[in-house]
């Protein structure tokens, strides 16, 4: 068996043209506001990555870059104008954040409306709770992903490997919200290997480099790949590819497969939270 490559650039690229349609029809032009705080490099060149999207979408793009010894009261100061901007649809906080500033405190300062990163508690609490909010971009992304893909979800056993807010958490509760039957495994989970050969989809979201290895899935499996590590010059995910490619009957590449989704879905919670405030 070799696995059916769930290619997320192409997946991607179409989604930002469909947007890109959407935007050009509109008596407006969507604003994202992206804010970053410090010269980190990965972070200024996923940035960049973020403008030049968002900007081929038709949408206009700020970055409020402010210096790294900035301290909280003006990041909180920045971001209330931010929110009381009428051309500003969306905005995004850049992480990590220096130390000296609490990343709790900064994103629940932003306006829930306007929390294209979804990461807000209301938001949080909103998708908990099967409600309509702002859904995190990455498992947004990971969502479309499968859609595309074919996978059917209802009555599917999924585990996400990942238990943080930022993508574990949100995309069981979007996997449950899509009636699949979902297990969150973590670093406390007895006989990890077992629970990952039981299911039927697995998303591997730990941030460890080839952790996964081919015997721990079930063959025929749907794998998403969340992980973006190095390893020995190389870039990897969270799953040793070759090996999962020779079980699974998909499985998304590193890189290639769930980040190029991350930003093509910022690009969409930015639309969807422009219609939103503008629409009557």
């Amino acid at each position: 068996m070799t696995a059916r490559i769930i290619d997320g650039k192409a997946i991607a690229a179409a989604l930002r043209a469909r947007l890109a349609e959407r935007v050009a029809g509109l008596p407006f032009r969507p604003g994202l506001a992206v804010v970053m705080v410090g010269d980190d490099t990965a972070s200024a060149v996923y940035i960049r990555a973020k403008d030049r999207a968002a900007n081929a979408a038709g949408i206009a793009a700020h970055t409020v870059r402010l210096p790294a010894d900035t301290s909280e009261a003006a990041v909180l100061a920045r971001l209330a104008l931010l929110n009381a901007d009428p051309a500003i649809d969306a905005i995004l906080v850049q992480l990590p954040l220096p130390a000296h500033i609490g990343t709790q405190t900064v994103i629940e300062a932003i306006d829930p409306a306007k929390d294209v990163d979804g990461f807000h508690p209301l938001n949080a609490g909103r998708l908990a709770s099967g409600n309509p909010g702002l859904v995190p971009c990455t498992p947004l992304g990971i969502m479309k992903l499968l859609a595309e893909a074919g996978v059917p979800l209802a009555g599917a056993r999924a585990l996400v490997l990942g238990r943080s807010a930022i993508v574990g958490r949100p995309t069981a509760a979007l996997l449950l919200g899509a009636n699949a039957t979902v297990t969150v495994a973590h670093s406390r989970t007895r006989d990890l290997a077992a629970e990952c050969r039981r299911a039927d989809i697995l998303v591997a979201a730990v941030g460890k480099p080839e952790l996964v290895r081919g015997a721990w899935i079930a063959p025929g499996a749907v794998v998403v790949d969340v992980g973006i590590n190095r390893l020995g010059g190389r870039l990897v995910g969270d799953v040793a590819f070759a090996e999962a490619r020779a079980v699974a009957g998909a499985v998304t590449p590193v890189p290639g497969g769930v980040g190029p989704m991350t930003i093509a879905c910022l690009l969409e919670n930015t639309l969807t939270a422009a219609l939103r405030r503008r629409t009557p």
